[in-house]
């Protein structure tokens, strides 16, 4: 019995100096300026949460970096007019170019959103702007919802963000921890998906050769 609560004290605290390490990782990782220049892609998913996102998505939009610009989960109050206004795009190109997602309430319902928009769009390759500490869970319910479609990620640093370190702010703190435990169990969902398409991968390549091609 010692032996065993032994174990399990063990176990927990190696679990527990995992989910810190992973914390640490996260928070670094979101909280550092990002670096690198804007690519081109099909579309621009802009994820709402923040004026900010939109005046990145529409400076990607305006640069050409992009066809069209998908804002999802806007609030059924805002006009298409208040988006102009936000975004700060000519009233031509928003009619034009810019879809707006009403449909949306959480980033589950942002990736079912982006799905719907980037198939009706033939599009395989989108922007997605988000604030940075919700890029990471935004890429993987992003990914679950469309396997086949490559992601790049355009993130914005939170103008509430402190310049020194990110763990010298408790709120700070708590928003990351919060978002955190919202990413863990997506990302798992993400890999389980993988693992189960890997091994469906596996059984069509020992299936008999006519079962394969059909």
């Amino acid at each position: 019995m010692k032996s065993m609560s032994r174990a399990v004290v063990l176990l927990a605290a190696v679990a527990a100096g995992l989910f810190a390490f992973g914390f640490v990782l996260f928070a670094t990782s979101v909280t550092r300026d990002a670096i690198g220049g804007w690519e081109k892609a099909d579309g621009i998913v802009v994820l709402t949460g923040g004026d900010n996102r939109i005046h990145v998505g529409a400076k990607l939009l305006a640069d050409g970096r992009a066809k069209r610009m998908l804002i999802s989960g806007v609030n059924r109050k805002v006009s298409r007019e208040d988006i102009r206004r936000i975004s700060g795009l000519d009233r031509n190109v928003v009619n034009c170019c810019v879809d707006i997602g009403y449909e949306a309430l959480d980033t589950v319902g942002n990736a079912d959103e982006t799905r719907t928009w980037a198939n009706t769009n033939g599009y395989s390759r989108l922007l997605v702007v988000t604030s940075s500490y919700h890029m990471p869970r935004s890429l993987a319910e992003l990914a679950l919802a469309m396997p086949g479609v490559t992601l790049v990620p355009v993130a914005v640093t939170p103008p509430t963000f402190p310049d020194t370190g990110w763990w010298l702010h408790v709120g700070t703190t708590k928003l990351l921890m919060s978002e955190y435990l919202k990413f863990l169990p997506a990302v798992a969902r993400l890999a389980a998906q993988r693992v189960i398409g890997l091994n469906g991968d596996r059984s069509v390549a020992v299936a008999p050769p006519k079962r394969a091609d059909g």
